[in-house]
């Protein structure tokens, strides 16, 4: 059996040194092709297999990197780590995902202890403060950071235009006549939010006319059912769309509006951003943004293999999500 097997039974069988045989299945070129005939003859006959761990301790890595989340039940998250997944494969390596469960406080001490155990970390959208997070990229490295702008940090960053989309949905409601919008507003300490706000505040500063009420919410199912009795007293007021955080805010507040017998769109325009699997088939089908999940997670690959490779790269990448308008949405009336 292969497990019984070792390094050295495979030299005796060769009749080559030790040192032959690690440089043969380490991929050494300069090892000589008669050599290589013979331990790879010898391979085969005895069933060995080489230690992962042992390779790794030779080569310095283990072929694993690491993806830590704030909230892997988002599913924009579980679409980022699964591109990254399927590219790091192609390439023989394995994601680990560590997720923080939104407890800012544990984000360092996770992201240290997964750089630990693997070659290399993707941070996805970290929730801590830019000192704090810059001094942490700092003793990961090689380390990319998702969904989340870091200047002044030599790292690669990957993320999404999300100020440039929610004005897009600001534009997409303002030509359907909605004058009188509420936000609701994601985790006061995820950047993403910021980027958000600053794009409804550019909206706002383009068009005087316009009333945007920001709503403190979430970015989760149960926060989007939650803060129906706020959109309801905004609507009271003359609200006539709502903008949600996310796909899962919008989808919950869809459920607890149909409850109340509150007609989307009729009464009330909704709209979500990521374009999530579901949304799709939400109650009406909900109008978003699509964000490419996969191929965002592609390109967090390429750099982070750069990197573990020597390589250099502090470019920032920036995708730009795309108006899917539904039913959720429609002209004032």
């Amino acid at each position: 059996m292969s497990a019984n097997v070792t390094i050295a039974d495979v030299a005796e069988r060769a009749g080559v040194s030790q040192a032959s045989v690690s440089r043969v299945l380490n991929g050494k070129a300069s090892v000589d092709p008669e050599i290589v005939k013979q331990v790879r003859r010898a391979v085969a006959e005895l069933g060995y297999t080489p230690s992962l761990a042992a390779r790794s301790l030779v080569r310095g890595r283990n072929q694993t990197v690491a993806m830590v989340v704030p909230d892997l039940g988002n599913p924009l998250f579980q679409g980022i780590l699964k591109g990254v997944s399927v590219a790091a494969a192609a390439d023989g390596y394995r994601v680990l995902v560590a997720d923080t469960d939104e407890h800012v406080d544990d984000e360092e001490a996770t992201a240290l202890e997964a750089r630990q155990r693997c070659d290399a970390v993707v941070l996805c959208a970290p929730r801590l403060p830019d000192d704090r997070l810059r001094a942490l990229v700092a003793r990961l490295e090689p380390v990319v950071v998702v969904n989340r702008r870091l200047d002044g940090a030599a790292v690669p960053q990957v993320g999404i235009d999300y100020a440039r989309g929610v004005r897009e949905l600001v534009d997409h409601l303002v030509g359907l006549e909605h004058r009188r919008i509420a936000v609701l507003a994601g985790p006061a300490q995820s950047a993403s939010n910021a980027e958000r706000l600053r794009g409804i505040a550019e909206a706002e500063a383009a068009d005087p006319g316009l009333d945007i009420r920001v709503l403190p919410c979430g970015s989760r199912l149960d926060d989007g059912f939650a803060a129906a009795d706020a959109v309801e007293a905004e609507r009271a007021d003359g609200a006539t769309a709502v903008i949600a955080y996310n796909d899962l805010v919008a989808l919950g507040l869809l459920a607890a509006l149909r409850q109340r017998g509150v007609d989307v769109p009729g009464d009330l325009s909704v709209a979500g951003f990521d374009d999530i699997p579901l949304a799709a088939f939400g109650t009406p089908p909900l109008t978003t943004l699509s964000v490419p999940r996969a191929e965002l997670g592609a390109q967090v690959w390429s750099r982070l293999r750069g990197l573990i490779g020597g390589a250099s790269d502090e470019h920032e990448l920036l995708f730009q999500p795309r108006l899917e308008a539904r039913a959720s949405t429609a002209a004032r009336s």
